[in-house]
């Protein structure tokens, strides 16, 4: 497929590390915009340390200084990736001076070992401000991804965060929304909505022969895959683990030490290569998405992990995500009590017209074709055409169609 964009230099400051994450948007965009063009991508620059007494402290300091280890390298994807090393401690004014010298040296000694000059800067983090303003960009484009300043991990104040994205919002040529709700209340100009996508036959087609370590779980099985952190129901997990004993859960992913859990139908297998989920897919009789419904990060969420659900065809359960409110097929909770009967309703009386249904929902909502979209935005943005007028795109419309209960944020 044609890309649109050609010959350009792209540097982008993820939200995520390249290295530790399933694939999220950019590096399924990215990797394929590497191409033709050259590509960096700066593996995230957290909003710092939490407290040395929060359960994952340990945890993130050993990630991070695995990846600081690679500091630059190139992906087999055909792009590099760094890891610029910094004092994780942004919560000080003293240390984000000293970071934003740190950092742009060795982002300036990046692009000059790569060939880098005068780069579109794709920044998807608000503490990459300070370094990406400094860069002298053909093109500044912010995406917002998420509700940033509500992120509970976050050991900076919100007026930092806010101003940091202020400053973003004022520099871009391009704010890129890729949830619903952000874009719906977002009243700038020059914002462009870039909707989620899915890998669709990665996951329409699982093999037959499913993963060992799921093969022995008996059915019925509740599946996840995704982070397993501060956004997951634990208290709802737990009651609906007891009450129905027989329905069995299979939580796959990175774990936060935040996620204390003890049931026998409940299990862990871990984080699991993007290539061997289809195996996982297999198995699975109800997808399910059990975040907290009080939380404002996820009220605010776009998950692609729901799309990918949508792609096996299967039953899928969630969190009443604003992103999905309006999407045929699938079935949301608010409480314990709606979750079993969304649940009960999906094991009993899903169809196969139900599936086919979720699944052309996300069909041909592709990232090849995201990538195209984005390539042909930023191409017509830098030829000096403005911005498409763009709202939703196609691809998941909205419809009254919505299988059982809908619960609407």
């Amino acid at each position: 497929m044609d890309f649109i964009l050609r010959g350009e230099c792209i540097i982008c400051f993820g939200g995520e590390d390249w290295w530790y994450h399933h694939p999220h948007s950019k590096n399924h965009i990215l990797r394929r915009l590497a191409r033709e063009n050259k590509v960096l991508f700066v593996n995230s620059l957290s909003f710092g340390l939490p407290s040395v007494s929060h359960p994952d402290f340990f945890l993130k300091i050993r990630r991070k200084l695995k990846s600081y280890m690679r500091w630059l390298k190139r992906a087999p994807e055909g792009l590099h990736v760094m890891t610029p090393v910094a004092l994780p401690f942004f919560g000080n004014r003293f240390v984000r001076a000293l970071n934003r010298i740190l950092l742009s040296m060795q982002i300036h000694l990046a692009m000059l070992w790569i060939g880098i000059r005068r780069p579109i800067v794709w920044v998807a983090m608000p503490s990459a401000a300070d370094v990406a303003l400094s860069l002298n960009a053909k093109l500044l484009v912010y995406q917002v991804a998420d509700k940033f300043e509500a992120m509970e991990d976050n050991v900076l104040s919100r007026r930092v965060v806010q101003r940091w994205e202020e400053q973003l919002k004022s520099a871009a040529g391009v704010v890129m929304y890729s949830g619903r709700k952000l874009y719906a209340e977002s009243n700038i100009p020059h914002r462009y909505f870039l909707e989620q996508a899915v890998d669709f036959e990665h996951f329409a087609n699982p093999p037959d022969v499913p993963a060992d370590d799921i093969a022995a779980i008996p059915h019925p099985i509740l599946a996840y895959f995704g982070w397993i952190d501060y956004v997951m129901d634990v208290p709802l997990i737990e009651e609906v683990a007891h009450r129905r004993p027989e329905w069995h859960w299979v939580l796959i992913g990175h774990k936060s030490n935040l996620v204390n859990l003890d049931a026998p139908n409940v299990h862990f297998l871990g984080s699991k290569p993007y290539q061997d989920l289809p195996r996982y897919v297999q198995r699975a009789d109800v997808f399910v998405l059990p975040w907290r419904v009080d939380s404002e990060f996820v009220r605010y969420g776009s998950a692609i992990k729901v799309r990918e659900y949508m792609a096996t065809g299967k039953p899928a359960v969630i969190a009443p995500l604003y992103e999905y409110q309006n999407t045929p097929g699938l079935r949301f909770f608010r409480t314990a009590e709606e979750f079993i009967a969304a649940v009960e309703d999906a094991l009993h009386h899903d169809t196969p017209e139900m599936a086919r249904l979720r699944q052309a929902q996300v069909r041909d909502c592709t990232w090849d074709v995201r990538t195209q979209q984005l390539g042909t935005m930023l191409s017509q943005v830098i030829a000096g055409g403005g911005i498409p007028t763009l709202g939703v795109q196609p691809g998941m419309r909205p419809s009254k169609q919505i299988a059982s209960s809908t619960v609407n944020l």
